[in-house]
């Protein structure tokens, strides 16, 4: 007899509304929030210095570039563990 149980690994779920969500989507859901909210109460303008340039733009665009940059980055590093988690099976 074959039993419908769920995989001893599944990530975990609520339901809102109706329609199940990881806690995971709903976390980064939250931290968008957060970082449009925390780029957009910061407008002022800061000086920056690139070794021998220094460059003078708006905080919400450094802000922006960085925040962009980290999410490249952690998606490049989420692939690899990915690649060398499946390599190892």
């Amino acid at each position: 007899m074959a039993q419908n149980t769920p995989p001893p690994h599944a990530p975990p779920k609520i339901t809102v509304k109706g329609r199940d969500m990881r806690l995971r989507t709903i976390g980064i859901a939250v931290l968008a929030v957060l970082a449009v909210w925390f780029i957009a109460a910061n407008t002022g303008s800061v000086s920056i210095k690139l070794w021998v340039v220094t460059v003078t733009m708006p905080l919400w665009v450094v802000l922006t570039v960085t925040l962009l940059v980290g999410m490249v980055i952690g998606i490049l590093v989420a692939r690899r563990r990915a690649g060398a988690h499946r390599a190892k099976r």
